[in-house]
Order: structure tokens, then sequence, then C-alpha cells
């Protein structure tokens, strides 16, 4: 028999369990999951450890999350006082790959909440003024794409780059998508295609609708598409849809934590910091442009000819347009 003073074993609380149960973060987690994670870290639970100057650098990345969604790494560290390296540091012992991962956090959450992802960036220009504003800002914004296309360049697989580029030449029919301020992306890389092969264009040209547009497309056959945070539902929705049914896919999107990223058989990711009120287009047309030069060499005499066509058209036409 059990003595007098002996207590029976008591099961803790799932209240307790749940305060000490550790958080583990990764590229699907939720703005809640790093408040709670952040709240552990605090308290001394779980299994993340951070020093001082990492926890300042969290708490205060938490406590301006549309911030934190919008602004660049170089950004961030300058208003945090912190090299850029803090910041990825920082992110990898929060369990995440980098950086981009992080951020994607932030991102989500405000896609969620909507509509100020434009207004956040341009109401940093108001902070900017004091760096020069017309043609000193303009220097500024060429030394911003410049490094994009250098984390561009970066990030880039060649092999990857060389598969895409045969897909673009030699697929029996090529379509590119993109929406919102990528539908003139889309339309530039269609129409440079066209120049060099038949049967391209962009998904919905015929305006018939992308349902139409992607049912005129076959198993093996090349869908491109292009977005970037915050992401176009419709365009995710396409290619997902064409990813299932065999069309093979390539995204020109931001991030590995892109929904693109996740369901592309390829995919290329073009950094967007800049002061633009938008995301920055200037290394995702250089990447267009590179593509498109690839294609041509590789088509060869087969492109050559098609160029002498169109220029053919172009003279027996130009006397009545």
């Amino acid at each position: 028999m059990p003595s007098r003073d002996s207590k029976p074993a008591t099961k803790p609380s799932t209240e307790r369990s749940a305060r000490h149960r550790p958080v583990r973060l990764g590229e699907s987690s939720t703005l809640g999951d790093l408040q709670e994670l952040a709240a552990q870290i605090q308290a001394g639970d779980g299994e993340v450890r951070l020093g001082k100057r990492s926890l300042r650098v969290l708490m205060a990345l938490l406590e301006s999350p549309q911030a934190s969604a919008v602004a660049s790494i170089s950004e961030l560290a300058g208003r945090l006082e912190v090299n850029p390296s803090t910041l990825t540091r920082l992110a990898q012992r929060l369990g995440f790959d980098g950086f981009g991962e992080l951020q994607a956090v932030f991102r989500r959450d405000l896609a969620d909440g909507g509509e100020h992802f434009y207004s956040d960036l341009a109401s940093r220009l108001s902070t900017d003024r004091d760096q020069g504003q017309g043609v000193a800002r303009l220097a500024r914004l060429g030394r911003q794409e410049s490094a994009n296309f250098a984390g561009l360049l970066e990030r880039l697989d060649a092999d990857d780059y060389d598969r895409v580029v045969e897909l673009l030449a030699l697929a029996r029919r090529v379509r590119v998508h993109g929406q919102r301020q990528f539908a003139s992306l889309a339309q530039f890389m269609a129409y440079g295609l066209g120049m060099l092969r038949a049967d391209t264009g962009e998904l919905d040209a015929g305006h018939q609708g992308v349902a139409d547009a992607l049912a005129q497309l076959d198993e093996g056959d090349l869908l491109v598409v292009i977005s970037c945070f915050p992401y176009t539902t419709s365009v995710l929705e396409t290619a997902r849809v064409a990813a299932r049914a065999g069309i093979r896919v390539v995204a020109l999107t931001d991030s590995e934590s892109s929904p693109l990223a996740r369901v592309a058989e390829y995919r290329f990711l073009v950094p967007t910091d800049s002061l633009f009120f938008s995301n920055a287009m200037g290394a995702f047309f250089l990447l267009a442009q590179g593509l498109l030069t690839e294609v041509a060499d590789r088509l060869g005499d087969e492109g050559l000819a098609a160029l002498k066509r169109r220029e053919r058209m172009i003279r027996e036409l130009g006397a009545s347009l």
C-alpha cells in the first residue's frame, strides 16, 4: 500500500504541456507560430536560445510586421543597426533556410490582411528624401536594380537555365502568363519568342479566358508563369492546374517560399528590393532578355529565317499601315 505521505502521480495539464511544447518553424510557418516561439524564447522554454541582441532584433521585427514584410534586408538591418548577416543568422537559428523564408512569414500574414502592400512601399519615399530626389533617387534605383540582378545571378542554376532555353526553343507549344504589372513582362516574352518560332503567345491572348487557353495545351507543352509577392491568386491556381495536367511549368518569381516555386518544374528567383512603390521589374526583364537571346542562338538558322519572314511581312504591310 502507498504510504500516507506519498502523492498519486498526476499528468501535466494540457495547458502546461502546450506551453512547454517546442515550436518548430519552417517555410509554412505563420506569424502566430513565430510569436509563440518568441514568447518561449523570452521565457527560457523550448529548444531555441538567442543572445540579447538577436532577441532584440526578433522582437523589433515582430513589433513592425508590415515593415518586416516589405523592407529589404539591408533596409531592415540599417533600421535595427545590425549587419544584414545578423538577420540571416537569426533566421537560421529560428529554423529557416535563410532570411527570405523568415520574411515570407510576415509577407503571408500581410497578404491575408491584404491591401496595404503598395502604400507601405510608397510610404518609404518620405523617409528617403534626405538622400536626394530626382536624378539622385534615379541613381539609387539603378543601383538597387543592379543589386537585384546580382542576387539573381547568385541564385541561378546554369543547368536549369540551359534546360529552360531548350524548352522555350523546342516545346511544341509555349504560353506565358502574368497578371497586373507582370502582364507587361508576359507580353514582352511572348512577343519576343513569337519573333523566333511558331505556336507561342500569352496564355489568354485571345480573351476567351484562362480555362479555354489551358485546354488548348497538351501534356509536355510549356507554360511560363510570372508572379511575386503579393502573389496573384489566379496565376497560382493556373500553375497548379497546368502542372496537374502534365504541362511543364517554369516560374519567374521572388523566393523559394513562393507558391509558384513549389509547383514549378523550373524556377528562377528574382530579388525585388527597391524604392519603387511596387515590385522592381528591371531584373525580371533582364532575365527574360537573356533567355530569349539564348533561344535565338539555339534556334540558329531556323530563328533567323523566322525573323526574315517577319521583316518581309513588315515591308509588305508598311504602305498600308
